[in-house]
């Protein structure tokens, strides 16, 4: 196993807490919900990392303190050894659903980000042409959202986090509303996606399979208050087989019911 050393570290998770507080309609009585506890991990440049646990423990919760868009209640989170205070460039983000701008066109929808950073016209449109070449979609450039499939639409969603160069891209459960056959395409264009442009991916998910088909590394998050139970390395090589082959493969099978037997909630035989 090869350590890390500081500069190979694009993100760190350093002791990250987070508390929510619930108060009942028409009462005074808060309730304190405790959703991470210390939650350390790190990813390293050019690292795929899927984060996975069962539901409700932290796992969307930690990706949006990542975004900025949630403040933690401790610990911090570093970007490039910066600390994360809010949203910012350098975290290009897909989310489950691609929301798209429905008035927009595909081209149009990708080049959103680079408006928002203030690039001139012509290089943005460049830049968005490439990225939808990325992701096999040039040829649907001018469609708008209603005319592209649930898959074609999180390309676009894909194609506009890659658009900004991000330091890493972050992605919460991107294919999880789709039918398993479009998954497992997208699940594919992804790992040639990632080879191609050599980025620091971040992948939330609660699908055994995917993560380990997907991931260099899972990390395997507890029960609520979420911490980090262990990281379990991923030994398979790059480019990999289809997940149909991988599965057939009994080390594919070994690791998947590791990981399975960390998470399962005690008592229970399924992973929601």
């Amino acid at each position: 196993m090869v350590t890390a050393t500081a500069t190979d570290i694009k993100l760190k998770v350093d002791r990250v807490s987070k508390v929510f507080t619930l108060r009942t309609v028409g009462s005074r009585e808060e309730q304190k919900i405790v959703a991470l506890k210390e939650a350390s991990f790190e990813v390293r440049d050019h690292e795929f990392v899927a984060l996975i646990g069962q539901s409700g423990c932290g796992k969307t919760t930690l990706l949006r303190i990542i975004q900025g868009l949630i403040k933690n209640d401790g610990g911090a989170v570093y970007v490039d050894g910066k600390v994360v205070t809010g949203p910012g460039y350098d975290r290009g983000v897909v989310f489950q659903q691609a929301n798209l701008l429905p008035w927009r066109t595909a081209l149009k929808n990708v080049e959103f980000g680079l408006e928002l950073k203030g690039e001139d016209p012509q290089k943005r449109r460049e830049i968005a042409m490439r990225m939808l070449e990325l992701v096999n979609l040039a040829d649907f450039a001018n469609h708008h959202p209603h005319q592209l499939s649930g898959g074609m639409q999180q390309r676009v969603g894909l194609a506009r986090a890659f658009a900004i160069d991000p330091a890493i891209l972050l992605m919460d459960e991107p294919f999880g509303a789709l039918d398993a056959q479009t998954r497992e395409i997208l699940q594919v264009e992804l790992l040639r996606i990632f080879r191609e442009t050599r980025k620091t991916i971040l992948f939330v998910t609660h699908d055994l399979d995917e993560a380990v088909y997907l991931a260099d590394r899972v990390v395997v998050m507890s029960a609520r208050p979420g911490r980090v139970k262990e990281s379990v390395t991923i030994p398979f090589p790059r480019p990999r087989p289809s997940l149909t082959e991988l599965k057939g493969n009994p080390e594919f099978l070994d690791l998947r019911n590791y990981i399975w037997q960390s998470i399962r909630p005690q008592g229970s035989s399924t992973l929601e």
